[in-house]
């Protein structure tokens, strides 16, 4: 027996992007029940067949594993500057004296680049950008870490949505936090006579 359309819009969707409540909306269910609806077809012996199927059709075609997404995020998040960047500060002579005549250290910060071709996989990775600057200089910019290291939190379940309970617990004290200050000195009412300093 073959999926419904409504189910096959909720396969289409969670390949996309595997949010159960989101998929479930985005194929058509009350945003009210999509959260049980998505538990419900994700249980579906039909529905996890069709996806674990796709799933299989598209690595097969791409190349593109769960493994290997979350690796590549992982070479994102976890990767280290210092594996391309390399500074430090060198003193260079203690020849010049001040007004004292003591001898003053001359020094001056370096910065070097790692050749392209001596980077690990991980480390070339993390690179997003090489620009050279008019003056001939060489600039390097990474990948974002934070993005990466929540999505493989989120993978691996370390994040959690709040809970209706604790949005409304969140909202009450930052409303208590926001009006906290009115009517006094540091308040709203600085015009009032009683909440004037002396």
């Amino acid at each position: 027996m073959s999926l419904t359309p409504k189910q096959r819009r909720f396969v289409d969707a969670y390949l996309l992007d595997p949010n159960g409540t989101q998929a479930a909306i985005a194929a058509g269910y009350s945003p009210k029940s999509a959260a049980v609806e998505a538990s419900r077809l994700l249980n579906n012996a039909k529905v996890a067949a069709e996806l674990s199927g796709r799933r299989k059709v598209l690595e097969m075609k791409t190349g593109i594993t769960p493994e290997r997404v979350l690796s590549e995020l992982a070479k994102l998040g976890f990767s280290d500057i210092r594996q391309i960047v390399q500074w430090r500060t060198s003193v260079l002579s203690m020849e010049e004296y001040d007004e004292t005549g003591e001898p003053v250290l001359r020094t001056t910060n370096e910065v070097t680049i790692s050749d392209s071709a001596s980077l690990s996989d991980e480390a070339a990775a993390a690179v997003l950008e090489v620009s050279q600057t008019k003056d001939g200089a060489l600039k390097v910019k990474m990948h974002d870490k934070v993005g990466p290291l929540v999505k493989i939190g989120q993978h691996l379940g370390m994040f959690r949505p709040l809970t209706a309970e604790e949005v409304g617990k969140k909202d009450k004290a930052q409303k208590d936090a926001d009006t906290a200050g009115a009517g006094t000195v540091w308040g709203d009412d600085l015009n009032m006579p009683s909440a004037r300093p002396n």
